[in-house]
């Protein structure tokens, strides 16, 4: 089974222009997003997504210097994007990641493709709540040529996956049940905002490891409600 991350980014942002170049510690989230990613066993290629903008041009040369695989696509339209990236690597599963979310979980990801080594469904489903940032998506590329073809709503073009969630019984799906340590709905560990960029910054400076698993990341946050609380009151932008 092939299977690659395409992790999307850009520099544009509403609410935090250029945070995925933004700095932690010694490297900046970029780096984190990558070396999470490269640790995820089963993984083929890790590449990142990025736009034809001119802002971008630093995404494409980070990647450069760091000798990262990167594609090139729309801006607003994240699915032709992964599609067309996804095109020149022909998996058989793509995995889904997002640039903002240095702490991506990737023991659990791990451990969602062995399930679907086992299963080969379209797409798996994760059944438990997790703090906002540490999810990933796992989709067949068939899957995800289907959805490129019939989903025409601008949330299906900018969300990716959202279609196979949104029309479920057209897609065949494997369950993944979150382990308990995982389950933290309340806490916020992904990056939108300055406040999400203090909260991230903490845990950086605590632990120092881009590769500091999801679940001490998860209990430092419950250990320390002060930090917690930074971004506790940032609501998440609605899907329209």
């Amino acid at each position: 089974m092939k299977t690659i991350v395409i992790i999307q980014a850009r520099m544009g942002s509403s609410r935090l222009p250029g945070k995925v170049l933004k700095t932690l510690g010694e490297v900046d989230i970029l780096t984190y997003d990558i070396e999470r990613c490269r640790a995820i066993k089963g993984v083929d290629e890790v590449i990142v997504a990025t736009s034809t903008l001119q802002q971008d041009d630093a995404i494409v040369e980070w990647c450069k210097h760091h000798k990262v695989t990167y594609f090139r696509g729309p801006e607003d339209d994240v699915l032709d994007r992964y599609v067309q990236c996804a095109k020149q690597f022909e998996p058989d599963y793509v995995m889904r990641v997002t640039s903002d979310c240095p702490f991506v979980d990737y023991e659990m990801a791990t451990e969602i493709i062995e399930l679907m080594e086992k299963e080969r469904k379209d797409i798996v489903l994760i059944n438990g709540k997790l703090p906002r940032g540490l999810a990933i998506e796992l989709i067949s590329y068939e899957s995800l040529l289907r959805i490129h073809m019939v989903g025409k709503e601008p949330r299906h073009r900018e969300h990716v996956t959202y279609y196979a969630y949104e029309f479920a019984d057209e897609f065949e799906s494997v369950t993944y049940k979150a382990p308990a340590n995982r389950i933290a709905p309340e806490l916020r560990i992904t990056l939108d905002t300055e406040e999400d960029y203090a909260l991230i910054y903490e845990v950086a400076k605590y632990y120092n490891n881009p590769l500091i698993s999801s679940v001490e990341v998860i209990q430092f946050l419950k250990d320390n409600p002060k930090i917690a609380k930074l971004n506790a009151h940032i609501e998440q932008k609605p899907v329209v």
